[in-house]
Parts: structure tokens; sequence; C-alpha cells
């Protein structure tokens, strides 16, 4: 069954795996944003290959499926090696980055780049691992009924995969979003073109890159696919075919233009909507007949729904406080009763979206609103919200907001009553020194983002360009700091390779590491 109304619990990968894979919505769990741990915020939560293995099943995974980590509790095996807590077989890259659109600065995300590798499958790795891994999984029998989680990493950036991908993608060919209109933005509110003009739109049209990046991207889409046919095609080939349920999902959309955004981050369908397909075989718990071939549902429904649905379809026991429904009533009947919405959380506990069949509303933290009919304006380019015609159903769409929403939790005390709106990254060495630190500044806090996978080292300098006493972060982290102003860091690499510095002027500021 192919589900045309499914949308994310966050349109941001860590709070969007994190919901599914514990059950708990964003707003239960206070995870909202990418730069939050896990295992900080739900330390003791049981996710859901866990409460499989609990209950006599035998949970393995491969790839991306939680963010950047493997979480080693939750698997009884895991490719690569669960200890290691690094979900990622090696990748071929290109020596030479960018390739194909220059860094903007430090605000872009380093792995903002595409282009077609001159290597084959096999040679290029990560996916083709992963779908190899999992495919010798379904290829053999096994002593306990199995869980198994494959994690295909693309289309998430970079859009660097085989040459071959890129050939029925030809340039002339590309057609741009249809979703695109230039005066898109004119009736949404403040806060809305905030979150869409983040400059990574406006910096791809200056260097021509459109259409390139469009490309990128269905060749990326392309290489995916063909991956997991490699994993269906173990599947159908060996034992297990008659008895798997199926599941195929992605953490959230993906802007290419719409609303003058790259990216993902907001609560537009673009972004939050995703692709969700269920299959389930004869036998199964509260569904003997299985699902039906190319079956089709419109009700609104959430990545939060799976946890319960897996459940149901195995007579596992259900997990307590688990925030989605089962599907199954939908399995059974695609036009079955479901007066449920769909809600979706972006950052902050009052950025939400409300999604039922027809309809759709945001509401932004500071109090900003858009309504959309997305039967008739699938691509939200007229926001209804002050449409007198509309009052009812704006009415219906608030009294389905959530309630009751935890706060962004933060490990570090202070950090979600910090202030600054300047951001700076780090600055190259290149074969000098960077400067020494000026003494005697004034006292200052920095709030250090950390946002590569892995862990990096900050150095203080003094004031004779002599390193102190270092310091570590984890990947995906963020720190507040107290120091002075002039004071410089030198940051390196979990390797030990240099990645730059920076300098604390005489006020708060954001240091990105990318």
């Amino acid at each position: 069954m192919l589900f045309r109304n499914a949308y994310t619990a966050a349109p941001a990968c860590n709070p969007s795996r994190s919901a599914l894979f514990s059950g708990k919505a964003p707003g239960t769990s206070g995870l909202y944003e990418n730069l939050q741990k896990l295992r900080d915020v739900m330390p003791k939560e049981v996710l859901m290959p866990r409460h499989f293995s609990n209950h006599g099943y035998w949970s393995a995974g491969s790839g991306k499926l939680l963010h950047y980590v493997i979480d080693p509790v939750s698997w009884d095996d895991y490719f690569p090696e669960k200890e290691l807590d690094d979900p990622f077989p090696k990748t071929y890259h290109p020596n030479n980055r960018p390739v194909s659109l220059p860094r903007g600065g430090a605000w872009q995300y380093v792995e903002t780049d595409w282009a077609a590798v001159a290597v084959d499958d096999e040679t290029f790795g990560g996916d083709y691992k992963v779908s190899e891994w999992i495919g010798g999984q379904l290829g053999r029998k096994h002593e306990k009924p199995f869980y198994l989680g494959c994690g295909i990493y693309r289309p998430h950036e970079p859009w660097f995969v085989p040459a071959k991908y890129f050939k029925p993608f030809p340039l002339g060919t590309i057609q741009l979003p249809p979703g695109y209109r230039p005066d898109d933005l004119d009736d949404v509110p403040l806060m809305g073109r905030r979150i869409a003009r983040n400059r990574y739109f406006p910096h791809i049209l200056w260097h021509g890159q459109w259409r390139k990046g469009v490309q990128g991207y269905l060749a990326s889409i392309h290489f995916a696919d063909a991956m997991v046919g490699r994993v269906l095609d173990a599947l159908e080939k060996g034992p297990n075919a008659g008895n798997t349920i199926v599941i195929l999902w992605s953490d959230h959309g993906w802007h290419l233009g719409e609303k003058e955004h790259w990216q993902k981050f907001t609560c537009w369908r673009a972004a939050s909507r995703v692709p969700l397909i269920i299959k389930a075989p004869k036998g199964c718990q509260l569904l003997p007949e299985g699902t039906e071939p190319g079956s089709v549902c419109d009700r609104p429904v959430s990545l939060l729904d799976l946890f319960a649905t897996l459940t149901d379809l195995t007579g596992v026991p259900a997990k307590p406080g688990v925030d989605g429904r089962s599907l199954v009533p939908l399995l059974k009947s695609p036009g079955a009763e479901w007066p449920h919405a769909a809600i979706t959380h972006l950052g902050h506990p009052e950025n939400y979206a409300v999604s039922i069949e027809e309809w759709r509303y945001l509401h932004y933290r500071d109090g900003g609103e858009e309504l959309y009919h997305i039967a008739k304006d699938p691509y939200e380019w007229r926001n209804r919200v002050d449409d007198p015609d509309c009052v009812e159903i704006l009415a219906k769409l608030r009294n389905l907001a959530p309630r009751g929403m935890k706060p962004k939790h933060e490990t570090q005390p202070g950090i979600a009553a910090f202030q600054s709106d300047e951001v700076i990254g780090l600055k190259k060495i290149d074969g000098g020194q960077p400067p020494a630190s000026k003494p005697g500044g004034k006292p200052v806090t920095i709030l250090v983002q950390n946002q590569n996978q892995f862990g990096v080292t900050l150095t203080p300098l003094d004031d004779r360009g002599a390193p102190t006493d270092p310091w570590t972060m984890k990947g995906a982290t963020r720190r507040l700091v107290n120091t002075t102003s002039g004071q410089v860091f030198v940051c390196k690499s979990h390797k030990g390779e240099l990645l730059g510095f920076f300098q604390v002027g005489d006020k708060p500021i954001r240091v990105r590491i990318e």
C-alpha cells in the first residue's frame, strides 16, 4: 500500500528518526533538532529493534538508521560493527572538493555538492555495501524471527554517485521543480520567510547550478532505488520472501527551490511529506490476507505510526506510551474512517504543522499562521489563513494542534537562553601560524556548534601563540564556552588533522564547525 499523504514527525534527520524508533513525538520527548543527542534526551528509552529483541526477535541493521550513531545497545548485530557506533561503511568521494558548488561561507553545509564519479557500484561502496550485507541476511534462514533495518544514505548529500546513474537525466532534459513559483513567499508570515530564505538557493542560482543540482538529486534517488532493488531481489530469491513485512520510508522531504528554499528544515509539504510504502504478506496478525498489491491510501498518516503498526502486524506486545497509531485499519481498507491529523514539529514546540486529508495548517512561535487547501493547491501557493470562507476549517485545524509539548531538552544549562544571530566559521591556516590571543579581553560567552559527524579537539592559544589545555567535542553537539575577547582557538579533527582556527570578538557569537 502506498500512503500518498504521509508526513514526518520533524523535517530533520535526528528528530524524525529518533521519533520513529522510540515512538515518541518531539513534543513528547523534547528532541526537536539535529544537534541534540538521542541518549541525552532519552537515556533509557527502548528503541524499536531492542523492543523486538526483547520479545524473541533477532534485530540487526546497517547504514544510517539513527542520526550518525548506531546506538549499540539497541541491536543484536550491525554493519559496520556496532561497537564503533559509526553507521557508515567506506564510501568513495572525489579527492578535490567542492566539485560543482563553491563554498559560500561557514553557513554552507560542506556536503552540499554534486557530481558523477567514474567508479562502479562496488568501488563506490557505502550504500552498496549496506545493501550487500542486508541482502546476505535476507538470503539465509534464521532460527528466530528477525527485525532488519536497512539505512540507504543517498539521496542525502553529497550527491556523488556512479556516473551511470546520471545518464538517464541529461542536463538538457532536466525540468525545474513544478512547485516553484517566484512570488510564493508574498503571503507567507515573517518567520516563514526567514526560514525559507536560508542563502542556499540564491547561492546556487548565482553559480548557475540549479539544473545541475536537480540532476544530482535525481541521480542520487536513482542510485538509492537500485540499492533498494538489490535488497528486494535478495529477499525474493531467499527463504524469507513469503513471511517478511517490508516498509519503505524516508525521514523527510527536500526543497529544490520551492518557497525560495534549498534543503529540508521547513513545515511545508516539500520537506515534511515523505514516501511510505508497506507490504505485508499473508498470515500477519490482524491482517491475515496481507496487503493488496497496488493499493493506495490518502488518509493523513505519520512515520510515528510505524511502531504500533509493526507490533500489531507481528503480534509482538505493544510498547507502552507510543504516540503513533496502528495503520492496520487502513491496510485493511484504505478508505476506513481516520479522524486523526499528522503533526510535524520544526525545531521548537510552537513551530508545527497539522495535516489532514485535504488541508494543512502551519503555526510559528511568533504567532504566524498558514492555511492551505492541498486538495486543490498541492504546492501550497495560496495561504488562505485570512480567507473569510475558511473560518470554519481554520478553527478545526487550530483545535487539532498539539498540546502540552515539552520544551526543547538542553543537555547544557543555558543553551536555550543563549542569544546571538552572528555566526562565524573556521579560518584556514595557510602555511603560517594562527594569531596569538590578546590578553586582557573582556568576558564573552560563545556557543560552539560541531556539525561534523565525528568529534573535534579545540585548543586555546596563549598570548605567545602556544597551545594550552585542549578539550574535545563529540560529533553533532554544541557547547557553551565562557572565554574572553581576543581569545584564539585552534580546531583539529578526530584524526588530528588541522581544520582551522577562530578568534573571539567582543560580543557573543555562534561558532560553526563543519
